[in-house]
């Protein structure tokens, strides 16, 4: 019966970095539901995704004692819960005979490895279900019941589509071991080791050997190990006489899978790159989710193929997608806003997963029925072999996934398996004898094998605790310390694995010299020197360049990518406050970032800042990668970091991105790479130089090589803002524009107008003299304005065919200019036609207060082939960082444009305009009153004083100003001037008055013999009211004006 792929989500604690950022919380648990919050939209629903399972890890625990991680709340889901819900299902699977699948997926840092693997006392499901088998089988012998039990242990790793045996790195051969179809077993992997164990300490021993085999084959190849993907495959079988008295196998294969960490999604920009699909290491966590749809919409009722073959991870997870096993996925969850586009595509990843349907059997057969079912199948394919006839696909091959192929593909896919087929007879033979091997056998030739080596890592590990030692540092917190060099009193020489004599401590990678470095003691003291004048060597950070002094917990970085701890037992004893307690990887190349001159500080700064620290932190050590590969493989490129604004990338807004700058140092060439495209070009530039390790052909094709651009890729060459506001106010504006490149530097001039229009298209000038206030009046109205590009003046003279592209307003798809070539000065004589029709209140805002990015573009012209002897590309860079340190290059008497002067200028010319504007208004208010007043008119009307007001043109002023002569109704001037002087007179008598009895009412005041009588009090009264009234209006006018009714 098919059974639904069970799906648990885990959301883990803000890690330092977030926490540094002050960081928001965007995921939500209740019960089986989780949610997710978009940042950008606070006030919106957040989305909703139910799963089997919601494991909240990321707060409400407290650590013990001993290091584990306890709940101080019952949402808290810690390891024992973990276990108890998904890993107890997977052991007991194992124990009925049911294949079983555990696998995690998330972004590079979400929490993967610790649910699957766990660090110290928080054991992860891997070691906890390891430790429990063991625990079960003491337990039914301690029952003495008559069965046999065998465990077996295989691990290996997916890297760049190879696959490699990390339990057996002898036998990883050039491109990886070869994954085979089993007309039984499915897909398997030809060669890979897999060790019989006893015990959970051997599993776990066997399980630090592949983790070191893993660091060190990821520290000599420069591979990144978050692009890896781990399977840990445990064979449990149960060996017993059935009913009938056959002897019966029940076994059950259970494959526990650490996937890659998911790419982070890409930034803008970053599409379009030729090379984009072009790194296999990508290919299988696509592969993965291209499988996961087919099998999400076949489990739907759609008639669709599974692409299981497209990938080496897919071939491999076959049984576990859609064939014979029980199968849980976890998913990781990162809590920050930061991540949130990534932590979505996880939701939406898991959701699918969920759709999955299986159908699990018991595997259970009698012995000599499996070993006959091998003879026979070996006979058959002897047959075949010997008939030279084509294999039949059914006979070999019955996969669903067969379903949709082309004759194309059935004919490849044919092919493929005739040569399998002597693979599957060698791999028949290989399952009957170890059929017909006692356990004990196999048991005791595995355990002999490990035997000397655990014990000398037991060794190393005691010795570690009281000799000074130098242990490694890797971006994967799994795979630090897992290589230790041991640095007792004396002279240690560190090389490459070409140095004669060899030496004592052998690096391999990306700027290891032959004689690299020396350590020497004196007396407790230990010191580092170069040995080689070229050897890139750091401590804390900083070059050496003399003999230094090590301390405890010193960082030292070996050429480009061995990053080491050194660590001194007794001064760490003697002083324990004196030197940093933990010491990380982040912490290390912040530290050199420091040093290399980025502010790495975190005080007082932004979340923006702070996400464009981080970006530093991650791009410094893979641009310097990137370079030593440049300089291995001679390739003439050199990279280099570049911070570059939203503005300078041509966009009206976003954030500062941290983006690479590739220039070829033959013919001068320079690209700039988004952050993506950049890491997705480094993992081919690593494929390359493996391969040029590994002695293949590694040169490639221009069109297919990671460290070329076509010689006629377009390229923004600039930008410059051309601010909208002159057009909200129907002003037009021409101006000569900055043209400036992401540092700001001036490139150019450009010629821009934009001038508005009326209804009909027309160009609205100074003579039609239209005007608006207040841009709100044009909400409703018809908005029509023309952006005119007349030309570039002064451009480098390294580009050529070059364009403008701008958008307006809410345009898709940008408006592009005529292309102009062979000339520095290109006429555009660009015009277009914008109308909106009614106009928006968003549109009036954008045109107010928005600004309009134009781009130019264009394509850069090689320069000439250098006369001289040729240089290499490691001689290359150092006479170039040898000139910009002498101030012959860099920046040096560059003029660069002040990034708000366009802004001003900009302001200042609206400005200007609409202060002309506003005198002329006064004028014909001014107009206004005169036109009344030698009209002999005593009032004007509000509706005539509105029309000038409101007027966008002179004419309409000038036709309602000549409408005042005619109006009757206004009053005669004359007549209100006599009214007015005759008012002023009778005023001017009362105020005699006034006067003589307040002087009487002042003597009276101050006799207190004389009574003040009722009528007198009156009277006093009304003189005081008449005075204020005096005293309001500022006293009688001196002529009479006409007024507004």
């Amino acid at each position: 019966m098919a059974e639904a792929v069970k799906v648990a989500v885990r959301v883990r604690p803000f890690n330092s970095r977030e926490k540094a950022r002050n960081a928001k919380l965007i995921i939500g648990m209740n019960g089986n539901t989780t949610t997710i919050q978009d940042p950008e939209q606070p006030n919106e629903e957040p989305r909703k995704f139910t799963f089997d399972f919601s494991y909240w890890s990321h707060d409400s625990y407290k650590e013990a004692a001993d290091g584990y991680l306890t709940p101080t709340h019952p949402k808290y889901a810690d390891q024992k819960m973990l276990f108890d819900d998904l890993g107890k299902g997977i052991l007991e699977n194992a124990w009925t005979g049911y294949n079983c699948s555990l696998f995690a997926y998330g972004q590079t840092g979400s929490g993967k490895s610790y649910s699957i693997v766990g660090y110290g006392p928080n054991k992860g499901v891997v070691p906890i279900f390891c430790e429990e088998i063991f625990v079960g089988i003491d337990k039914k012998k301690g029952e003495g019941v008559k069965i046999e039990f065998e465990v077996t242990f295989s691990m290996l790793e997916i890297y760049n589509e190879q696959v490699r045996d990390l339990l057996n790195p002898a036998s990883n051969k050039k491109g990886g071991l070869k994954v085979r179809q089993h007309p039984k077993k499915g897909f398997y992997v030809e060669g890979l080791q897999t060790i019989p164990v006893n015990s959970y300490k051997e599993i776990e021993n066997r399980m630090d050997e592949g983790t070191r085999n893993r660091t060190v084959a990821a520290t000599n190849m420069n591979a990144t190990s978050s692009r890896a993907h781990t399977i840990v495959g445990i064979t449990f079988t149960q060996k017993f006489k059935n009913d009938a008295g056959a002897e019966t196998a029940k076994s059950a294969i259970v494959n526990l899978v650490d996937l890659a960490g998911s790419e982070r999604a890409e930034s803008t920009g970053a599409t379009g790159d030729r090379l984009k699909e072009g790194a296999a290491i990508n290919q299988s966590l696509s592969s993965l989710g291209n499988c996961i749809a087919a099998l999400a919409d076949k489990a739907q009722g759609k008639n669709v193929r599974v692409p299981f073959r497209d990938s080496v991870l897919t071939k491999l997870l076959k049984n576990a997608l859609g064939g014979n096993s029980k199968t849980i996925m976890i998913a990781a969850l990162s809590p920050a806003d930061i991540n949130y586009d990534e932590t979505l595509s996880t939701l939406r990843y898991a959701d699918r997963a969920k759709q999955i349907k299986t159908q699990a059997v018991v595997n259970e057969d009698p012995t000599e029925k499996l070993i006959r079912e091998l003879q026979e199948e070996n006979e058959k394919l002897k047959k075949l072999m010997a008939s030279g006839g084509k294999v039949s696909l059914n006979d070999l091959a019955a996969d669903e996934d067969q379903a949709e192929m082309s004759e194309e593909e059935k004919e490849a896919l044919r092919k493929e398996l005739e040569a399998e087929m002597q693979a599957t007879l060698e791999e028949n033979q290989k399952e009957m004898e170890l059929m017909r091997q006692s356990w004990e056998e196999k048991l005791r030739e595995a355990q002999q094998a490990a035997a000397q080596q655990d014990q000398a890592e037991l060794a190393k590990k005691n010795e570690k605790k009281t000799t000074p030692h130098l242990y490694n540092l890797n971006v994967d917190p799994q795979l630090s310390g897992m290589i230790t060099h041991l640095l007792k009193p004396g002279t240690y020489k560190i090389g490459n694995n070409k140095a004669d004599p060899p030496a004592d401590i052998v690096l391999s990678g990306l700027n290891i010299q032959k004689s690299h470095a020396i350590i020497t003691t004196e007396g407790e003291n230990y010191f580092i020197e170069r040995s080689a004048l070229d050897a890139k060597l750091l401590v804390n950070g900083e070059p050496v360049s003399g003999k230094e002094k090590l301390d405890h917990h010193d960082r030292v970085m070996f050429g480009s990518n061995h990053l080491y701890v050194f660590v001194h037992p007794k001064q760490a004893q003697a002083s324990p406050n004196a030197y940093p307690k933990v010491v990380t990887y982040e912490m290390a190349q912040e530290e050199i970032a420091q040093n290399s001159g980025f502010d790495m500080s975190t005080d007082k700064k932004s979340n923006e800042d702070l996400l464009l620290q981080e970006d530093l932190v991650d791009m410094l050590p893979a641009v310097e990668e990137a370079n030593a590969i440049s300089e291995e493989l001679d390739k003439k490129v050199k990279f280099e970091i570049v911070v570059i604004s939203p503005k300078a990338r041509g966009m009206t807004s976003g954030r500062t991105e941290v983006c690479v700058k590739m220039r070829n140092l033959d013919n001068g060439l320079e690209y700039i790479w988004p952050r993506d495209k950049f890491f997705r070009r480094k993992y081919m530039m690593q494929e390359m130089y493996q391969n040029y390790q590994e002695g293949e052909d590694w040169q490639l094709p221009d069109e297919k090589d990671p460290f070329t651009e076509p010689a006629d890729l377009e390229v923004q060459i600039g930008s410059c803002n051309v601010y909208l506001q002159s057009l909200a106010y129907l002003i037009d504006l021409k101006e000569s524009m900055e043209i400036t490149d992401y540092k700001g530097k001036e490139l150019g001039i450009l010629e821009v107008e934009a001038v508005p229009c009326n209804a009909k298209g027309k160009e609205i000038t100074e003579a039609d003299d239209v005007f608006v206030e207040d841009p709100k009046e044009l909400v409703g109205g018809h908005v029509s304005f023309n952006i005119k590009i007349h030309a570039a003046r002064g451009l480098p003279n390294k580009y050529t065919d070059v364009c403008c592209k701008y958008s307006v307003y809410l345009d898709t798809d940008p408006t592009v200019t005529k292309v102009v070539g062979g000339t520095s000065n290109p006429e555009f004589k660009h015009k277009k036609n914008f109308s909106f029709n009614p106009a928006t209140s968003q549109l009036v805002d954008y045109l107010a207060n928005g600004v309009l990015m134009v781009q130019v573009w264009g394509k850069q012209k090689a320069a000439g082939e250098k006369k001289g002897k040729k240089m290499t590309t490691k001689e290359m860079m150092m006479s170039r960082a040898l000139a910009q340190g002498s101030g012959i290059a860099g920046n040096a008497g560059e003029k660069t444009v002040d990034v708000n002067k366009t802004f001003y200028v900009f302001q200042i010319a609206t400005l200007k305009k609409r202060q002309e504007r506003l005198e002329m208004k006064i004028g014909q208010f001014k107009k206004m009153v005169e036109t009344a007043e030698k009209s002999n008119k005593a009032r004007i009307h509000t509706h005539i004083v509105q029309q000038v007001l409101q007027a966008q043109h002179p004419k309409i002023a000038e036709a309602a100003i000549k409408k005042i002569p005619k109006d009757d109704g206004a009053g005669d001037l004359s007549v209100q001037l006599a009214f007015t002087l005759s008012r002023s007179s009778s005023m001017s008598s009362v105020s005699s008055l006034s006067s003589s009895s307040s002087s009487s009412s002042s003597s009276s005041d101050s006799d207190p013999a004389s009574p003040m009588t009722e009528e007198t009090k009156k009277t006093k009264k009304k003189q005081g009211r008449k005075r204020r009234s005096r005293k309001d209006g500022e006293g009688p006018p001196k002529s009479a004006a006409c007024t507004i009714m």
